[in-house]
């Protein structure tokens, strides 16, 4: 990956309708190259996917909460259990598997506090290799960036 390849990460990353046209301008490029470039990229897996970003509280999902797990017993077996069901909760957002007291991160995000209790109860509350549930909820969000530093 050179500087190029970077460079249209970066554009990318801030708007992923922009046209190839475009694009290339701004490269200083011609469309072909551009295009090719942009191409194998997503074949290799480094832009895996395009989509728009909402805004949660326009939706309706007004709560954020970060939850704790500590695994019932730290396997593999559980480990996989845990992130196969996870995996298709909807309100998970994101799962990451951490060091120190608890074993995963989860963010979620919910409608409000009785819907994430729910969610705990009927969800979460329901997977047997789970020990234990901590959270912590959101009471406001100064910003989210979803851009990765490529400068680095």
């Amino acid at each position: 990956m050179d500087s190029k390849d970077l460079q249209i990460l970066s554009i990318l990353q801030k708007n992923g309708r922009i046209p190839i046209s475009e694009l290339s301008s701004q490269l200083n490029m011609s469309d072909t190259p551009c295009l090719r470039r942009v191409k194998k990229l997503e074949e290799a897996g480094v832009i895996n996917n395009y989509c728009a970003q909402l805004d949660p509280s326009s939706v309706g999902l007004n709560a954020i909460i970060y939850v704790f797990i500590t695994l019932r017993k730290n396997t593999i077996a559980n480990a996989d259990d845990f992130e196969k069901a996870v995996n298709s909760l909807e309100q998970v957002t994101e799962c990451c598997v951490i060091t120190g007291k608890h074993d995963y991160l989860l963010k979620i995000i919910a409608p409000d506090l009785l819907n994430y209790e729910r969610f705990v109860k009927k969800s979460l509350g329901s997977l047997s290799c789970i020990g234990s549930i901590e959270s912590s909820v959101v009471l406001k969000q100064t910003f989210s960036n979803r851009l990765l530093p490529l400068s680095l």
